[in-house]
């Protein structure tokens, strides 16, 4: 061989042949549905029981969101009443008919939301849905 000459090079070698091994299962959402979501998001509206689907379901976002702005709820409604009660709204007159159709609306609010909430959606207030989102 001379100093002009290559080396011929090999023929190349068949691709390797791919392992059996099952593709990769899809990634998981970011938030993993609680196998009792329905019942999570009920108690969600239901006041101060809101704590137990936040404690419990720490893993479902869509259950910690709503048991959020449920928690958000509650608070708004105890201080709007407070503040009803500590002005005599609620004492006479007028306030005998206003306190009731609050109470009303505020069932109504909650109703609209678990119905929003089974469905998968979100009920969003403005001025307090966004507190939700802070917790």
């Amino acid at each position: 061989m001379t100093d002009d000459e290559t080396p011929e090079a090999p023929p190349p070698l068949p691709p390797p042949t791919p392992p059996n091994t099952p593709p990769a299962p899809p990634p998981r959402p970011s938030g993993v549905a609680a196998p009792n979501r329905g019942v999570m998001v009920v108690i969600s509206y239901l006041w101060i029981l809101a704590l137990v689907p936040l404690f419990l379901q720490k893993e479902d976002s869509e259950v910690q969101w709503h048991a959020k702005h449920g928690l958000v709820l509650f608070g708004v409604e105890f201080f709007a009443f407070a503040a009803l009660a500590i002005l005599g709204i609620g004492s006479g007159g007028l306030g005998c008919l206003l306190l009731p159709l609050a109470q009303l609306g505020v069932l109504v609010l909650h109703v609209v939301c678990i119905a929003k909430g089974l469905q998968g959606e979100r009920f969003l207030i403005p001025g307090i849905s966004e507190y939700a989102n802070k917790l």
